[in-house]
């Protein structure tokens, strides 16, 4: 089998400001002799206490249609890792779940307490991942490029035959499910990436991915002063500048569901439960903003986005795992979550959601999100 090599990228996209990219990642490098990632304290412990720089993506072979990097796309040969903790991931999840990939390709999802020697699979009953027989995301980087110096980071996509990570680009898999993945798109799946909206899409994607999505991290893990409020004041700015803007439209660009909508909801989701304390990003809060919070309860209630998060696993990962923010692993009970299954109003602006599509159908039974994880005691019914 061809093996391709690395590439790297900064994961931006169209006219999105070249820079730090990344996804969630835990720092570990290397394995022991008998495969076990070691046991280290920079991945965890570092956050909040040296300046915050996101990582490029190491790894950005990408998975198309006509297999230019080696990776053609194949039904059934690639497993996609996730967290439901992390928005990067949560970005792969949303994607996959709206264009119908459930049959393409299979989700593996890790437990959101991770610890220093990578990504684990402990939340399957003998800790390791039934498809991959690997207990650590990081034994795929490990079969990729052995001792690759990085950190282990979600979504990442592996090679099922050959237990290889394929790619960690979280900018680019989501576009390339929309664009490369079409022949085994559900039938009714929406265009989540069309192509007369591109320019404008790349353009509103580079604000809310600098400012809101990279902007929650830098106030959040931020040294000094000057640097948390730097990012504090783009944050809001920005956030005021979508509220604007989603005060006479119900999507962001368009009149129906696309990438921008992925990228921005993934951060509005975790922005009460976790940012707004844990991250300090706290001059409102998104219940308190009227058109962000009806725009994000709207995209909640929308089959796709509300029936893949997680509430239980984003508050434990970050408030266990950030122990450079939180010391303590204190997990605060709040806030309440009832909101999100209120009415929003929104479809009084118009729009259709999936265009001249279908809304996907019910989620398969062992990806549903446990009660534990959502706002009511029992299954969403949208």
């Amino acid at each position: 089998m061809n093996r391709p090599t690395k590439s790297t990228t900064d994961g931006t996209t169209g006219s999105e400001a070249a820079g730090n990219a990344g996804s969630h990642t835990d720092g570990a490098t290397g394995s022991a002799p008998d495969g076990t990632p070691p046991a280290t304290t920079e991945g965890n412990t570092a956050y909040g206490k040296k300046p915050f720089k996101r990582s490029k993506s190491h790894f950005a072979d990408r998975i198309t249609a006509d297999g230019r990097d080696g990776w053609p796309v194949e039904a059934g040969r690639y497993r996609l890792v996730v967290s439901r903790a992390c928005p990067w991931a949560s970005r792969a999840v949303i994607s996959r779940r709206l264009l119908g990939l459930e049959d393409a390709i299979s989700l593996a999802l890790t437990d959101p307490i991770q610890d220093d020697r990578s990504w684990r699979f402990t939340l399957e009953p003998d800790g390791r991942d039934p498809v991959l027989g690997i207990r650590f995301l990081s034994e795929a980087y490990d079969a990729r490029e052995k001792d690759y110096p990085g950190g282990v980071s979600v979504p990442a996509i592996v090679d099922v035959p050959s237990g290889q990570l394929v790619t960690n680009d979280y900018q680019r898999i989501t576009l390339d499910f929309a664009t490369q993945w079409q022949a085994l798109h559900r039938p009714g799946a929406p265009d989540l990436y069309p192509e007369p909206l591109r320019e404008e899409l790349d353009v509103v994607m580079a604000g809310i991915y600098r400012d809101v999505n990279n902007g929650v991290y830098r106030a959040g893990f931020a040294t000094g002063q000057s640097d948390y409020e730097a990012a504090f004041h783009d944050l809001f700015r920005r956030l005021d500048l979508l509220s604007a803007r989603l005060s006479d439209r119900r999507y962001l660009v368009g009149d129906t569901l696309t990438e921008a909508d992925i990228r921005l909801f993934t951060t509005l989701v975790r922005f009460d439960a976790v940012y707004h304390g844990h991250f300090k990003c706290n001059r409102f809060k998104l219940t308190e903003d009227p058109v962000l919070w009806a725009y994000a309860k709207d995209l909640y209630q929308t089959p796709g986005f509300g029936d893949t998060v997680d509430f239980h696993h984003i508050k434990q990962h970050y408030y266990r795992v950030h122990t450079g923010v939180n010391p303590t692993g204190i997990v605060p009970l709040g806030p309440d979550l009832s909101g999100w299954l209120t009415p929003h109003h929104r479809e009084e602006l118009g729009g259709r959601p999936f265009g001249d599509g279908t809304p996907p159908g019910p989620v398969p039974p062992a990806e549903e999100v446990p009660p534990s994880g959502r706002p009511d005691a029992a299954p969403h019914s949208f």
